[in-house]
């Protein structure tokens, strides 16, 4: 166990790299100005994390006239390596890679069929990120950078970000069940891939974490946000902090009840919200109703054509949908609510509906407070949450259960464009 003097250096240490990663390219002058730290201590600091690689010289600015040599500055390394972040997503394996400057170097996805083992999905995940990693470094796969790997999971995830030794309670069989066992079994498989621990998490949790980081609603403190996609699912951002819940259950939207005389639910429950608005039971209700669509691209096809049993579809499932997030924001009050998922590729057809139901459901006082959004990150939503876990790099995890004494790192990522629609109309 690393002694007191070991311990504060590694604080030193994550206090520099944090001022270059939100600051950019620092002299050694002004790293002192922000730090706080001793000009003997700060230029050793300096010096081993130059010496590892983590640091180098950056272009040196431009001297003021009639001066001498401009002074140094320094900037994290972004050759030094990758932090990489895997969603493993019911029929689908997600990745992103991040360098060690925070910079987002790609992201990759690849679909596969139901039921796949956890075997070949991490292999799937190994290859879509040697072809990450291998675009921006010469085909090496540069690790350099990585404490342990994020990995995202779907369902419960109990107790705390799992680590590969199988601590928690989560679940999972690699099928979209619920065994425990599956995901330690996951886990030691990634452990044995790229030799470092995995910290895992339920994905749609990390998805909102990430459009709270990078996406959608980047800076806000109190966010509700959903996906429709295979699962239904969300995740909630209260007071500037991503939660939980006590057990790891937090955003399990999806498994509120919409129509107690309704279909049965995976979860064991009748008319659960997934039961209407999972892509499974949109299609199957618009092949019912005589529309012929295999996949949601088709789905969205046939809605941008016009067709009446698609838009009456899903307009009748975006009142269900806001339905619940009116109760959701009537019970938890965030500022903005985030709908993501490959449904929501449907567009306004979709989100008026959910827009309109929310407006007339929600409390007056609020009504104009609440701004509805569309997720912007797509489906590497999952996978940047995953890094955002294992890096903490952002206030939003300052309550958040983890292993071992990571630094809390405020986020450094640039501001997106954003779809924004209060409820009831889109602006």
């Amino acid at each position: 166990m690393p002694g007191p003097l070991s311990q504060l250096r590694r604080g030193h240490e994550e206090l520099v790299l944090g001022l270059l990663r939100r600051h950019g390219p620092l002299s050694r002058g002004e790293l002192g100005k922000h730090c706080g730290l001793s000009r003997t201590t700060l230029y050793d600091i300096l010096a081993e994390l130059v010496a590892s690689g983590a640091v180098v010289a950056a272009t040196q600015q431009e001297a003021p006239r009639g001066r001498g040599r401009p002074a140094e500055t320094l900037t994290l390394n972004p050759d030094a390596g990758q932090a990489i972040g895997i969603d493993f997503a019911r029929r689908a394996v997600h990745v992103a890679a991040v360098n060690v400057a925070h910079e987002v170097v790609g992201s990759a996805s690849e679909p596969h069929p139901a039921g796949l083992p956890w075997e070949e999905r991490v292999e799937l995940a190994a290859r879509l990120v040697r072809g990450l990693t291998g675009a921006h470094g010469g085909g090496a796969l540069r690790l350099g950078a990585l404490s342990a790997i994020g990995v995202g999971v779907v369902g419960p995830v109990g107790g705390g970000p799992r680590t590969e030794d199988g601590r928690g309670d989560g679940r999972g069989d690699g099928r979209g069940g619920s065994d425990p066992r599956g995901h330690e079994r996951l886990a030691g498989l990634l452990r044995e891939r790229f030799g470092v621990p995995v910290l895992a998490d339920n994905n749609t949790r990390l998805a909102a974490l990430a459009e709270s980081i990078w996406g959608a609603a980047t800076g806000v403190e109190d966010v509700l946000y959903l996906r429709l996609s295979h699962g239904v699912g969300g995740g909630l951002v209260v007071g500037g902090s991503l939660h939980r819940g006590a057990y790891g259950l937090s955003g399990e939207f999806g498994h509120i009840t919409v129509d107690p005389a309704g279909a049965r639910c995976d979860c064991g429950g009748t008319g659960c919200l997934e039961t209407v608005a999972s892509i499974r039971a949109v299609l199957d209700a618009y092949r019912a109703a005589g529309g012929r669509a295999e996949d949601v691209p088709e789905l969205v096809k046939a809605v941008r054509e016009g067709d009446a049993v698609a838009l009456g579809l899903l307009r009748d499932v975006g009142s269900r949908v806001g339905a619940v997030l009116a109760a959701l924001c009537n019970a938890i009050g965030p500022s903005v609510v985030v709908v993501g998922g490959e449904l929501a590729e449907a567009g306004a057809a979709l989100l008026d509906p959910v827009g309109e139901t929310l407006g007339a459901q929600i409390m007056p006082v609020t009504r104009d407070r609440v701004s509805l959004r569309r997720a912007t990150l797509g489906e590497a939503a999952g996978a940047l949450g995953a890094i955002a876990l294992v890096l903490h790099e952002s206030p939003l995890l300052s309550r958040y259960p983890a292993d071992g004494d990571e630094a809390e790192r405020p986020p450094a990522a640039p501001e997106r464009a954003e779809e924004t629609m209060s409820p009831g109309r889109r602006r």
